[in-house]
Parts: structure tokens; sequence; C-alpha cells
């Protein structure tokens, strides 16, 4: 019998931990991966769209938690409320930076190399090709050659002639459309530009929000934030020092009877602001989509409510509370919530908490109250009392949009009753102690979003020319061309070829248009 010599082969062997590393990086830095981790950021980025984020709006982060107090806690523990600082999005984001410059580095090395490289010689046989063609004419080789370098234009050419064994020959050998390559080059970097403006930015750069009455001033220090959030790398000393302040907020909504009614129609803030510790009072308009922009910062006006005017006289007839408090919306129609903290009155605090309605209307005689449009129409406040520790004095930061009664009791009637708080502006309330509570008038406040991105015009260049470098990948034919020539003395015959390194279907056509243009370049025909 005939002997098998064919060798066993068993399993490959595993790898080593170099040989797995490079495995690794070859799958990483792969175009397929950096698509696909393109695709997963896109994806990973959907909750901070859905869920509020704490350092964008940390006061809807905290009304989504009480509307959703058994999702919330899970959400938390996911990062949902901090989607774009989270482990698991900063992974994917480096691993795409990552990605992305091991395919750059690479891809560069071999775009070089092609554009000092010459054009290949001609295939053999051109009817193998996906497009060719032949012709015949009485012009000699040298001709020949010189109206195919004419037909072809820009591209790189290469022009050969030989004597052969049955007379003169030669070949050119044309290639065009270099720039794909380089657009898509250009594209690839603009995105990693893109990634790196965006994190260097959120390093440096910080966004804080401020709640402003009209009237009141606000200014740029750390202490006026209501919310505030910066990089790892930004310097709080760093705050650029301006000033602004209220002097009125116009908003305008719609009054018709469709579905639109209610909807908000204009939000317009205007005052004056300061430039510097010593710079000149000047005037400012701010609309929603329209900021207010002072060197490398952003003023935003991204939401508007009322501050009722809520004055508080203590049984001696001393007024210890004269302030516009802010009630923040919590619907379409601007019913809002708010807390009223009283710290100096006697040896107790007060503290109120409710709801204000601006334009307060029941649907039944014994109903609650609510509201039906978001303008002050007829203003409605309705609160609940508190009396002892509201824990102000142990030097922990509290929200003042926050009550916390662990410490207090509450204000009971006569009845043993919540005691009820219901005024309209020029209204009183008497409390059982003799505190008198005065819904005195009401203004409006604005809500400024500040931001500061100093690197914000490399994401913004990087995407524009990213754009450019996308055009020329998408539009830019890269083509080879070959034209041969072969001459017996009498006539010469003419073998045309082509190939699309990005395959068309109009590579024949094109092939042909070519032909017809190089037999009127060879041989001109006289027109009538």
């Amino acid at each position: 019998m005939p002997k098998n010599n064919r060798r066993n082969k068993g399993p490959a062997p595993a790898l080593g931990n170099l040989e797995f590393l490079r495995w690794m990086w070859a799958q990483l830095t792969s175009m397929r991966t950096a698509l696909l981790l393109l695709l997963l950021l896109a994806v990973a980025s959907l909750p901070g769209s859905f869920v509020p984020q704490r350092g964008v709006d940390a006061r809807a982060v905290e009304a989504f938690r009480i509307r959703n107090p058994d999702l919330s806690p899970w959400l938390d523990r996911l990062g949902a409320f901090n989607v774009y600082s989270s482990p698991w999005f900063s992974a994917i984001y480096l691993l795409l930076m990552a990605s992305l410059i091991g395919c750059i580095v690479p891809r560069t090395r071999i775009y070089l190399r092609a554009l000092r490289a010459r054009p290949p010689k001609a295939p053999r046989r051109f009817e193998r090709m996906p497009a060719s063609g032949s012709f015949e004419t009485t012009a000699d080789v040298d001709t020949v050659l010189a109206a195919a370098r004419r037909v072809v234009g820009r591209a790189r050419v290469d022009v050969v002639s030989e004597d052969g064994d049955g007379g003169p020959r030669g070949e050119l050998r044309a290639e065009r459309g270099y720039l794909r390559e380089l657009g898509n080059l250009v594209f690839h970097i603009s995105v990693v530009v893109v990634l790196v403006g965006v994190a260097v930015g959120s390093l440096i750069g910080y966004r804080g929000a401020v709640i402003v009455t009209e009237g009141n001033r606000f200014s740029n220090v750390l202490t006026q934030y209501d919310e505030f959030t910066s990089g790892t790398w930004f310097d709080p000393d760093s705050l650029p020092p301006f000033s602004l302040e209220l002097d009125d907020l116009i908003a305008e909504f719609d009054t018709g009877d469709g579905p639109q009614r209610g909807a908000p129609r204009l939000f317009e803030a205007n005052g004056t602001y300061r430039d510097g510790l010593d710079g000149d009072d000047e005037d400012f308009s701010i609309r929603v989509n329209h900021p207010l922009s002072i060197g490398s910062t952003d003023l935003f006006l991204v939401g508007q409510g009322y501050s009722p005017v809520i004055k508080v006289t203590d049984p001696e007839g001393n007024v210890v509370f004269d302030e516009a408090v802010p009630f923040l919306p919590e619907d379409a129609t601007y019913t809002s919530g708010g807390v009223v903290k009283v710290p100096d009155i006697g040896t107790e605090q007060l503290g109120m908490q409710g709801f204000f309605l601006p334009t307060a209307a029941r649907t039944a005689e014994d109903a609650a109250s609510i509201s039906i449009f978001p303008a002050a129409a007829n203003p409605y406040i309705a609160l609940q009392a508190w009396t002892g520790d509201l824990g102000l004095d142990e030097g922990t930061p509290q929200s003042v949009y926050v009550l916390d009664t662990s410490k207090m009791t509450q204000v009971l009637d006569e009845n043993g009753d919540p005691f009820r708080i219901e005024l309209q502006p020029g209204q009183s309330s008497t409390l059982p102690d003799g505190t008198v509570v005065e819904f005195t008038e009401l203004e409006q406040f604005a809500r400024f979003q500040i931001s500061s991105s100093p690197l914000a015009g490399v994401p913004l260049g990087g995407v524009a020319v990213g754009l450019g470098g996308l055009v020329l990948s998408l539009f830019i034919r890269p083509r080879r061309t070959w034209v041969r020539a072969t001459s017996d003395g009498s006539r010469t015959v003419v073998e045309v070829a082509a190939l699309d390194r990005v395959p068309r279907d109009d590579l024949p056509d094109d092939l042909t248009a070519f032909i017809d243009r190089l037999r009127d370049e060879i041989e001109p025909q006289e027109k009538p």
C-alpha cells in the first residue's frame, strides 16, 4: 500500500503575549473596528438625549428622580445621569481615537509611497480588463502617444517608446484620482481633531447655571452659581471677571385657541453687563439661540419662570424676610414648585413649601386649583409651613429648592390639619403664632446657562475640513488608463484599456468617450 506522507496537523499553537498584543492591535486599528466604534459612540450618546444630565441641568435630574424613584437608582449606577463623563463612554471615546490613529498612520505611509510611485505597466492582454477597445490609424506612434497625453489631461503619465520586432511601439501609462485617498485621510484626521478638541475643551472648560430675578445682579464667581461643573484641568480662580444686571424679561405665549395655545413664542432677557472689574456698562439682549458672548464665555437663555415676592413679619411686627423667591416650572402651564426659608424669626426658623400657579383656575367648585396658561394672568400661591431647624447653621451646603423637614414641625390649624397659606398679589395670611406672610408682588426670573469652551473653534474647523475631505473621497474617481500603440510602417494599431480602483458601472461608456476623443485628437475631422 502506498505510504501516506501527509503529516497529521494538530491545533495551532497558542499565541504568546507579544503575538496576542499584536493581534489585538491589528483588530483595533482595522477600519471595520473604527466604524463599529463610531457607531457605538453614537448609540452610547443616545441616553444623554433622553435622560437629563447633571452637568446640563441638575434640577431636571432631581425632578426625574422624584418621578421615577425605582428606576433612578439603577440609572445612577449605570452612569445615565452623567453619560458623557461615565467610564464606559470614555472607554469607547478613547478606543475610537486609538483606532483612528492606528488606521491613519499606516495609510498615510502607504499614500506617501503611492505619490512617489509611477503608474504601473500596462497589462499584456487588454481584453481581460473591465473596459478595453482598439482602433487603427495612419498616424505614427509618437503622434498617437502625444495625442493620448493631451486627452488624459492632469493625470500622472509615463510614456515609454521602443522599437519592437514588427516596428515602433509605445505605451502611455496614466493614473489619476490621488486626491480621493487624500480626502479619506483628511476626513479621518478631522474626526480625530474633533474628538481631541471636544475632549480637551471639556477638560479646560466649565459650565454652570444661574437664576437671576428681574432687578438683580449676577457676578461670575463660583458662589453665585446654582449649578457648576468643570473639567479636570480647569482652575476655578481663572473665572473671567464679568457681571450682569437683569432689567426685565419678556415672555410671550400663544394666546390662540388651537393646539398651540400656551406655546412659547418669545423669551428675551434685557439688561446691562460689565466685562472686567472696571469695564463700562453695556446693554445686552439675550434670546433663545442668540447668546451673549463675553470673551470665551457664552451666556444662553435656557429658561424662564416666576419669582413671587414674599414678605414675612414676625409677631412683634419686625420684617424678617422680604425677597423674590424663584419657583421652578414643572409643566407646560408653568405650575411651579418652590421653597421659602426664613432663618431669623425668633428662636426658631421658618420654612414654607408649596406651588405657584401663574393663571389659576378650578375645573369644579370643590376641585383644587390648577394653572391653565403659562402667562401670569391670575397669579396664585399655596404654601404649607414648618418651624424648627432648617439646617442652615450646620455649614453643610444645601439646595435652596429643597426643604429638609426632618428637624421641623409642621404648622397646624385649630382643627389639627396642616395650616394652608393661599395668597394672590397683595394678600396676606397670619400663622397661628402671629407671623404674617404676605404675597406683595410678582417678578420674573431668567435661567442662564453660562459655558466656556476655549477650543470650540477646533471641532468646528475639524468638521468643516472633514466635510471637504468627504466630498473628495466621494466624487473623485481613481482610474488607471493605458494606451498602447504598435506600428507596422503603414498603419498603427491603438489599444486602450481602463481600470477603476473603485468599481463603477459607467466605465465602458467613459472608455468609449475617451477613444472617440483620442481619435478626434489624432485625426481631426473636418467640420461642415
